[in-house]
């Protein structure tokens, strides 16, 4: 009797009441106060081992209200998903609701017979123990069925890629060609000519395509073409390990072609950056020519007396490139608030000397003053005092940047630029000795755009440093042990590789601080211990950090923003408020490689109505 028992109460419970419950809803029974309760007396209570024992599940409610369920949508690419959930309106507190999720014998039992059902139980005004039972099973759709109502094809359309098609044919092609190169395929004659058809009508549609509104109307077709042509060819071959060594080798082969393009790529932006455009090799032809049909005294700029009043604010600016000169000094005197304290002091090469000064004397900035340099007019500044200058002369070196066949000797590009061959380059070494009766100077770079007033940085107390520039390091980037080579020990004994870089384009200088420091004569001494480029390589950054190595303060990295001639993402909200933004790196703004959304920051600085830029079809 006893096993009777305990088989009638385990079938009544693991087989009869989920067959009985698997209903919508409880609440749909004919007499809910008669069969369900005597439903529930049964289940309620069943001998085990002879003791008759009583399941106390809940505390009887006494409401019976039901709500609808709440359907819940969850979508997983092709799998779409319905959840009813039925919300009860329950009397009982929080605690008791937990001690009815900890224990629920019924609940257990239900959930190993039938796993897939989800048990609910409620309240039932005639139930002394066990108050209410719901039990409701959560269907799945197959994978690509969908049933929910709000959510269609057309909700996948707009959340698909721009590219998709594109995509999706450019993977056929490539399909296509490891399916040709297969003995299995190559073998029939019928498939191959197929496929090679397919091939040119997919390379047609797709043309130059970079996304689907690019593709013509017969696009669709011809990708459902060809997926009929690949499943043939995926029906005859079945060798899988000559289709992944196929495509290994294609993978390998796009590698090396990548890595070739990326070489040219990077050689022709550095040639295009070293190549003066057409309007910019008219420009100072033209200037030089209209130079020399002045008399002496229409040659000479006002304002003379202010070039050595160190009360005034003086500016050094060192290029050849008279539209960049003209683009700094015009912004920096837009936002002066006295402009005729500034005091533009321009020194540049003798190809260049005459159209510079013809330039600011038929443009003159305003009430500031200007004075224009030819570098060859410091005779100071030769091989027997300068290292650099002695070095940049040297047969060696000119091999180094001009014999093509040292071309692989630098794998890195920029290094090899002949602007290095300038002494221009290097004048920023020797302030003191340009502008001996100075104290204070502000360098600026020819490829910048001052936007804010930059009489602030004079003030600065520069905590006894010689150079006040932006620092530019990031975790790792622009560090010194990017610019110099520590494995040499006269590196590595003296700087730290974790130091932090700086910034040349936009520096003060304290000239007083600097005579007393003599650090000329520093940058000389470590310019000729890399007479043989063993401690870094070329260029002004690196014997910069050498040369003002704990001697530089840091500025607010809002005085000067870099990037705008290399890098398109540079944050916007930084451009907006810096008062220098730096067009460093090789998409200058005045070539046509120069990055199209930062030109304008340039380009409102040039009057392209002057008559010598339209004599050079220089337009913006």
């Amino acid at each position: 009797m006893k096993v009777r028992h305990i088989v009638l109460g385990l079938l009544s419970i693991s087989v009869i009441a989920p067959i009985f419950l698997y209903t919508d809803r409880v609440g749909s029974f004919v007499n809910p106060s008669s069969s369900r309760r005597d439903f529930l007396d049964d289940v309620s209570a069943f001998t085990v081992s002879g003791d008759t024992r009583h399941l106390n599940v809940l505390h009887q409610e006494t409401s019976t209200a039901l709500k609808e369920p709440i359907g819940v949508v969850y979508s997983d690419h092709s799998t779409v998903t319905r959840e009813h959930k039925s919300t009860r309106v329950l009397s009982a507190t929080d605690e008791e609701r937990q001690q009815q999720q900890l224990y629920n014998p019924i609940r257990q039992v239900i959930d190993r017979a039938a796993p897939g059902l989800t048990t609910t139980l409620d309240s039932h005004p005639n139930a002394s123990d066990i108050s209410a039972i719901e039990l409701e099973q959560q269907p799945t759709q197959p994978s690509g069925k969908i049933v929910q109502e709000h959510s269609d094809n057309k909700h996948d359309r707009l959340t698909e890629p721009a590219d998709a098609q594109v995509r999706h044919l450019k993977d056929q092609l490539i399909r296509a060609k490891v399916y040709l190169s297969l003995p299995a395929i190559k073998n029939n004659p019928h498939v191959t000519r197929e496929l090679r058809l397919r091939v040119k009508e997919v390379t047609r549609a797709l043309g130059d395509a970079t996304k689907d509104s690019d593709l013509p109307k017969n696009a669709v077709d011809k990708l459902k073409a060809m997926d009929q042509s690949l499943e043939k060819g995926k029906q005859i071959q079945d060798d899988c390990a000559a289709v992944v060594k196929k495509l290994r080798a294609m993978l390998h082969s796009s590698e090396e072609q990548l890595r070739v393009h990326k070489k040219q790529t990077m050689f022709l932006t550095q040639l295009t950056a070293k190549t003066l455009p057409k309007g910019l090799h008219c420009l100072p032809l033209r200037l030089t020519t209209e130079y020399y049909t002045l008399n002496s005294s229409q040659q000479n700029f006002p304002n003379q007396q202010k070039l050595e009043d160190p009360r005034l604010y003086h500016y050094a600016l060192f290029s050849d490139n008279i539209l960049a000169a003209a683009v700094v000094v015009n912004s920096t005197i837009s936002h002066a608030k006295h402009p005729s304290d500034h005091v533009f002091h321009i020194v540049t090469d003798r190809l260049n000397y005459a159209a510079m000064r013809m330039w600011f004397l038929s443009n003159p900035p305003g009430k500031a003053t200007i004075q224009v340099q030819n570098i060859e007019e410091f005779t100071w500044l030769n091989s027997s005092y300068s290292p650099v200058l002695k070095q940049l002369g040297s047969p060696s070196m000119i091999d180094y940047y001009f014999r093509a066949h040292r071309a692989s000797s630098d794998s890195n590009l920029k290094f090899r630029n002949p602007k290095y061959l300038s002494i221009l380059n290097h004048l920023r070494f020797y302030l003191p000795e340009i502008f001996p009766k100075l104290n204070k100077v502000l360098f600026l770079d020819d490829d910048i755009v001052v936007q804010k007033d930059l009489t602030g940085l004079w003030s600065l107390d520069l905590k006894g440093n010689v150079n006040g520039a932006v620092e530019t390091c990031g975790e790792s980037f622009h560090r010194f042990d990017r610019y110099l080579n520590f494995s040499n020990p006269l590196i590595s004994k003296n700087f730290d590789p974790h130091a932090c870089g700086w910034a040349y384009g936009m520096n003060i200088f304290d000239l007083a601080e600097w005579r007393r420091q003599n650090i000329t004569e520093v940058y000389h001494r470590w310019q000729r211990l890399n007479r043989d480029r063993q401690l870094w390589k070329l260029g002004t950054l690196p014997p910069g950090l050498i040369t003002f190595w704990k001697r530089t303060y840091s500025l607010d990295k809002s005085w000067h923003v870099l990037g705008l001639g290399y890098n398109p993402n540079v944050n916007q909200r930084e451009i907006d408020r810096a008062a220098v933004i730096h067009y460093n790196g090789n998409l200058k703004p005045w070539l046509e490689i120069g990055i199209p959304k930062f030109k304008i920051y340039w380009a409102k600085y040039v009057d392209y109505e002057t008559v010598y830029l339209r004599e050079c079809n220089i337009n913006p």
